[in-house]
């Protein structure tokens, strides 16, 4: 037999909660909803709490009149209450309230903008025409920002331009590893730095007593006839006039052993240079046996000593070779450029020149000479550091030389270049009118 749920006031029967029927008869179901009522009174009073404090006034549902305004924008404390139909009602009609809409003046913004789907774009000239005095500091920063972004295009935009007339002269030579493409421009970088080293003073003969620029002038003109008498590679003239100067310039020599110097100078340089050196007595008959055997070995070891054993220096032959492929010369720029450039080998004067300056000064001569190109293009200039103007000084001076090569007592390099194996570079025409101040 069940007992009556009034002992047992705070338990609830799943059937009495959902207000079912019992089975055993319909008069039981008065009795049934009583209990219910009973039951819910005692579960309010369990999950909301003891009553309120006496002294406090419950106006509006529990808000004051004059705290009602403040009340409202502070969002109501959730309380955990059983859903009745009465409740559930008073939920759905608050929801169904349309909120109040609060709206704010329209920021004033100009009247012309240009719209993307990220951002808006305003123009500072059309917002000061909309009689604002002031542009707002965002406009100003997006302002600056796209004249930066126009300044940096347009730097590209010649970057690229510059780009596309500089020719790669070493990509046909990328599969050539005698070429050393990967290390060619760090080379000739190492040339330009240390090419100062090689040079010598440009009035060293001033410490001279017996011997001058004249004399000087003079051996080499005749060392250049020795050198194509033998046959000899092309490096060891250059290299054996650098010696030549590099000794004299730190060395006095009496005018009877000046020959002697010369010699010795192509005796180190073939040494350094050749595969198949000259022999000591091959030069001493070219001396006309001036000298004998003992006394070039013994200018050789002075020479060596002076020097400091350092052979390894870059002479004009060096740079002539490399910006002879930056202009893409063919053999008749090449034959003329040497004509020009073994001319100022006699030359005491164009000393004062670095050996890459008479490289770039000879080939930019020889095609202004042979009517190739009156400019000297970007190409050259990157691989030269060389401009025009730079160059047209001592372009001058070889057009000079040029004009007198074959007069006067030193015409060595003007009979050598009027044979066919040169290609009768000496019968052109000089360039005289390099010798204008502008054209």
């Amino acid at each position: 037999m069940a007992g009556s749920d009034e002992n047992c006031p705070g338990v609830i029967r799943p059937s009495n909660l959902q207000g079912g029927l019992r089975p055993g008869g319909g008069g039981k179901l008065t009795a049934g909803l009583g209990q219910n009522r009973r039951a819910l009174s005692t579960i309010n009073r369990n999950v909301i709490g003891a009553p309120p404090v006496p002294c406090a006034v419950h106006k509006r549902n529990g808000i004051t009149e004059n705290k009602a305004n403040a009340a409202s924008k502070i969002p109501p404390v959730p309380i955990h209450r059983p859903i009745t139909r009465k409740l559930a009602a008073q939920i759905t009609s608050n929801q169904q309230q349309p909120a109040v809409e609060v709206t704010k003046p329209p920021v004033p913004v100009a009247p012309n903008r240009n719209e993307s789907e990220d951002c808006i774009i305003i123009d500072a000239e059309d917002y000061k025409a909309t009689g604002y005095s002031a542009v707002p500091m965002f406009v100003q920063h997006t302002e600056a920002m796209m004249e930066e972004i126009d300044r940096m295009d347009e730097e590209i935009e010649m970057e690229d331009a510059e780009d596309w007339s500089i020719v790669d002269i070493d990509s046909s030579d990328k599969k050539n590893s005698l070429a050393v493409v990967e290390y060619v421009d760090d080379i000739y970088a190492y040339y330009m730095k240390t090419e100062i080293v090689s040079c010598v003073p440009p009035n060293y003969m001033e410490q001279q007593f017996d011997i001058n620029e004249r004399m000087r002038g003079i051996l080499i003109d005749w060392l250049i006839e020795v050198h194509y008498k033998f046959e000899l590679m092309e490096e060891t003239l250059y290299l054996t006039v650098n010696l030549i100067d590099r000794f004299l310039a730190v060395q006095s020599v009496i005018r009877k052993k000046l020959q002697l110097v010369g010699i010795t100078a192509m005796l180190l340089a073939c040494k350094y240079e050749e595969v198949s050196v000259p022999v000591v007595e091959d030069l001493i008959l070219i001396s006309d046996k001036a000298y004998t055997r003992k006394e070039v070995l013994e200018m050789e070891k002075m020479m060596v000593n002076t020097l400091q054993f350092n052979m390894t220096v870059p002479t004009a032959y060096v740079f002539m070779r490399r910006f002879l492929k930056a202009a893409q010369s063919d053999k008749k720029v090449e034959l003329m450029s040497f004509f020009l450039i073994e001319l100022c080998l006699v030359e005491y004067e164009m000393l004062r020149f670095p050996p890459s300056m008479l490289a770039a000064a000879a080939i930019f001569t020889a095609q202004c000479t042979l009517g190739v190109s009156k400019e000297w293009n970007k190409t050259c200039e990157k691989h030269s550091s060389y401009v025009k103007d730079q160059l047209l000084e001592c372009a001058k001076l070889m057009v000079s030389f040029h004009q007198k090569a074959a007069i006067g007592k030193l015409t060595g390099v003007h009979r050598k270049y009027n044979t066919s194996k040169y290609g009768f570079a000496a019968r052109c025409e000089p360039a005289s009118f390099l010798l204008e101040a502008w054209f």
